[in-house]
């Protein structure tokens, strides 16, 4: 019944109504387009996410994995060195360049070195420090968080970015970026190719959009929410003129 009475308090404020619609269109678009007003235009906002994932396998250039000669102590030594390599990817001067070789904007790119028992957790910085805004930023970010595998000398490599062609790129560029810094590294020092550590990427990394019809879910939830409170208003402000004209009705009988 209250629905009812509702409905038909509306029903009677139709200009009321109207305007509610018409924020509530505006909500909805707001929500998933950037409005410009001078000039008038339209840009789409970046709500879709898309992820990607490859693994590049640390080992030496006589494999300790499958060789049978070797002990497993080398295997652990390999796991560090995982540890150690993910760190580097981490750093600043190789970010810069896995950015560049992406396409993805540098100051918009996050890296997440691994985690480990010794460090759980990322140190809080102008980087990774947490702000209530970063809801809204949440898919308009390159990310990638690197982890290494605890039981094998692996590291994996997890990209994030607002579509699926760019999240391949990224993962695929921090992989690439890896190999070329232990190449670097390996010609400035000499380093003979039996002592080298051999860095081997299991796949291209692929990318995937993994919210298909955020839009049209986000602008639905935008209209629905902005309409009912547009006419709760309605209603409210609807009662309080009722209110005031009853109330100057009797004074005026009053006075009368």
């Amino acid at each position: 019944m209250s629905i009812g009475i509702r409905m038909r308090t509306l029903w009677r404020l139709k200009v009321g109504v109207v305007v509610s619609l018409a924020l509530a269109l505006l909500a909805a678009t707001w929500s998933v387009e950037k409005i410009s007003l001078s000039p008038v235009a339209l840009t789409p906002r970046s709500l879709e996410m898309a992820t990607g994932t490859t693994h590049v396998l640390i080992d030496t250039q006589t494999s300790q994995l499958i060789d049978l000669r070797q002990d497993t102590y080398a295997v652990d030594g390999l796991k560090n060195r995982a540890v150690l390599l993910g760190n580097v990817v981490a750093s600043s001067a190789v970010q810069a360049k896995i950015a560049a070789r992406a396409g993805v904007p540098v100051e918009r790119l996050r890296i997440q070195a691994p985690l480990t028992t010794s460090q759980p957790s990322p140190p809080v910085d102008s980087e990774n420090t947490r702000h209530t805004t970063d809801i809204l930023k949440s898919t308009d970010q390159y990310r990638v968080n690197i982890k290494v595998n605890p039981t094998v000398p692996m590291i994996d490599i997890y990209s994030q970015t607002p579509t699926a062609e760019s999240a391949a790129a990224l993962g695929n560029a921090a992989a690439a970026e890896m190999k070329d810094y232990m190449a670097e590294v390996t010609a400035q020092q000499d380093i003979p190719l039996k002592d080298q550590v051999r860095a081997t990427q299991l796949g291209r990394a692929q990318g995937e959009i993994i919210n298909h019809g955020v839009k049209w879910q986000t602008a639905f939830i935008v209209f629905a929410l902005t309409l009912g409170i547009c006419c709760a208003s309605v209603i409210f402000l609807g009662r309080v003129l009722a209110g005031w004209r009853q109330a100057a009705f009797a004074e005026r009988v009053a006075e009368a």
